[in-house]
């Protein structure tokens, strides 16, 4: 069969309705004139005005005398074409700018820049202070929320809802809110609680600690919450009894090594001692090995300890940290992807993303095979 060859113009109209329907065409901005398009197509003036007619027969454009033609914003909405996103802001809450050395979040800041870089986009910060005022609204900017962290305030869910009544493009990191149906991207940190205690559970431990930031067991945020829920269910699926005693909350909003201090003292302090201990945030774990120094408890030789965040330091302070690594880098890069898959747009099925924690194991976790 003979293939029969389209024309010039038509492969022209063509590529203009699939740059169009990637955004890379705006209703905001002219599209190429008659003599750019016949540079650009390199054909004559003649293909590209017949191109421009039959764009503009379809309803695909119209003309504005002296300024060029536009898209019809109604075939690019018919079309579900969405406006390129060009600006996409990491938004937070009054968490001071010194935090962001943090592994956690300079992995995650990592992410967003080098998936933005790669894609062309403009990245910045947006402290939204205390009257919560967001960058202006524009259909080719996005926001990657960060709802709470540390010692910050929580954005309420209220406030978030009222962000996206307003047609906001909103992908939530590391905290979420179910019913709201926005696009989130967070640590699977119940995986990662179950991945701590099972290593300990696997070396031979059976009575683990487990040090907590909160102001209770029931007033634990959604990521303590959750490494606790993987910290029982490892204990479970290992068929061991659950032990109220070894679970202490030290209360606070901010991770400091004196509260895994606290922690470790008072677990040690019991008639039956763990033999493990998950402090479930490096900066704790760090605390609780001064703590044992102190009272002249080996690491790991009376005692195994394991933290989480997988901080830079962990790898270097004697004996090296085993830790849970969040992946925080892949958090960045997908949030970013999710916005500009259009996930964000208003309408559609919002997408629920869980990245894997690593575990990574280190000298301050050993076998044990003494007695409980």
């Amino acid at each position: 069969m003979k293939t029969v060859k389209r024309p010039m113009y038509q492969l022209i109209v063509d590529d203009v309705k699939r740059k169009i329907l990637n955004g890379e065409i705006s209703t905001e901005e002219p599209i190429p004139s008659q003599i750019e398009l016949a540079k650009l197509y390199e054909t004559s003036e003649i293909t590209s005005r017949r191109a421009l007619t039959e764009l503009a027969q379809e309803g695909l454009i119209y003309r504005v005398r002296g300024k060029g033609s536009y898209v019809s914003r109604a075939y690019a909405e018919a079309s579900g074409a969405e406006a390129r996103i060009e600006t996409i802001y990491l938004i937070y809450h009054a968490l001071p700018v010194e935090q962001f050395n943090h592994g956690f979040f300079a992995d995650l800041l990592r992410g967003l820049h080098e998936k933005c870089e790669e894609n062309r986009v403009q990245f910045q910060l947006w402290d939204i202070g205390e009257r919560e005022k967001l960058p202006p609204n524009s259909e080719r900017s996005g926001l990657v929320l960060l709802p709470g962290a540390m010692e910050t305030d929580f954005v309420s869910a209220d406030i978030v809802a009222g962000w996206k009544s307003e047609g906001r493009k909103i992908v939530t990191v590391h905290f979420y809110f179910p019913h709201l149906q926005i696009p989130y991207v967070i640590v699977d940190n119940m995986t990662g609680g179950y991945l701590a205690t099972q290593h300990l559970l696997s070396i031979g431990h059976r009575r683990i600690g487990i040090v907590l930031t909160g102001s209770s067991v029931a007033g634990l945020n959604q990521e303590f919450s959750l490494r606790f829920q993987g910290y029982k269910l490892a204990l479970s699926q290992y068929k061991i009894e659950f032990d109220p005693t070894l679970v202490v909350v030290i209360e606070g909003t901010m991770e400091q090594a004196d509260s895994g201090a606290q922690g470790f003292d008072r677990l040690m302090d019991l008639d039956a001692p763990p033999t493990a201990i998950f402090l479930t945030s490096d900066i704790k774990a760090f605390g609780a090995m001064k703590a044992a120094e102190r009272r002249g408890i080996a690491i790991p030789g009376d005692v195994s300890v394991v933290g989480y965040d997988d901080l830079f330091v962990s790898s270097y302070v004697r004996p090296s940290l085993s830790s849970v690594n969040q992946n925080t880098y892949r958090v960045g890069k997908r949030a970013v992807e999710l916005l500009l898959e259009g996930e964000a747009a208003s309408g559609k099925t919002f997408s629920k993303d869980e990245i894997e924690p690593s575990l990574i194991v280190r000298d301050s976790t050993a076998e044990w095979n003494g007695d409980e």
